[in-house]
């Protein structure tokens, strides 16, 4: 498919699963309505990161724990027949091989940052764990993040085949190494997804130069999708989902607050530019 609609859903995600999941079904319904081929979710938008996570965590495959996430994502793929890029969900099993359910269970009480992928069958097509994990120190009233006592780091790049495109998947923190999109871009990526939950301090200094960079470095479409609110006293979240082409030009976005941004992409046009300006076979690193 060359031309496609898709959207960047933004939440602002609280304690209570249930009614964050029904924020998102709404909102993929809503997008569908307006005729997206493809919704990306953000990062933890089924439950906030910012504690302990293994309470939440499903096995992959949602064998041995009931997958509630899991099975919500394949749902609302199904139902809207279109393909759904799940954020991050905490799942307490590394990924199996060949697409095959992994029993390979993290024993030391963290989790993994999995984002999922779903074709418009329901079927699940991809698996990526977040590779960076955010163990900084902010400006702000929460100061300090440690995701990596929550998580455990991913190893494998991924790029999935879907019926909107070729995409390479990444999260939040991921988008401050460019040698992660570079690999993509060498693996033929034609559209980059990046679930997020920028702090605002971080968001707003940074968020739209290094998306328009990773678009424009890779010639590329980048879809971002964010938290936008205040979580609790002491978090809040940076939001301005947006969906940007392989120009740097910004087809769509939302500020603050929940809703999404939709947009058209054009491989034809990608590949356009991929051919005047043939980064790739100029590539010397």
């Amino acid at each position: 498919m060359m031309n496609s609609k898709v959207a960047a859903i933004q939440m602002v995600t609280c304690a209570d699963i249930e009614k964050n999941l029904d924020t998102a079904a709404r909102l993929i319904s809503s997008a569908a309505a307006e005729g997206a081929n493809l919704v990306l979710l953000p990062e933890v938008f089924a439950v906030l990161e910012g504690g302990p996570m293994r309470a939440y965590g499903e096995v992959e495959g949602g064998t041995g724990k009931e997958g509630v996430i899991q099975d919500f994502l394949a749902t609302q793929a199904k139902k809207h027949k279109l393909v759904v890029v799940g954020g991050t969900i905490p799942l307490i099993s590394r990924p199996g091989s060949q697409g095959v359910a992994s029993d390979r269970l993290i024993e030391d009480g963290r989790v993994r940052a999995a984002c999922l992928v779903y074709d418009a069958n329901g079927e699940q097509i991809a698996r990526y764990d977040k590779i960076h994990l955010f163990d900084v120190v902010v400006n702000d009233q929460q100061s300090k993040y440690s995701e990596s006592r929550s998580y455990e780091a991913g190893e494998e790049i991924v790029c999935v085949e879907t019926s909107v495109g070729r995409l390479g998947l990444s999260v939040c923190y991921d988008m401050r190494f460019p040698e992660l999109y570079r690999e993509l871009f060498r693996r033929d990526a034609e559209i980059v997804t990046v679930p997020a939950a920028f702090t605002k301090v971080t968001g707003e200094a940074h968020w739209e130069p290094i998306l328009k960079a990773r678009a424009i470095e890779n010639q590329c479409y980048v879809i971002a999708a964010g938290q936008g609110g205040r979580h609790s006293q002491t978090r809040e979240t940076w939001g301005h989902s947006m969906i940007i082409d392989p120009w740097g030009k910004i087809l769509a976005q939302v500020a603050e607050g929940e809703g999404y941004a939709i947009a058209e992409i054009d491989l034809a046009y990608l590949n356009q530019i991929r051919e005047r300006m043939p980064i790739k076979d100029h590539l010397k690193l």
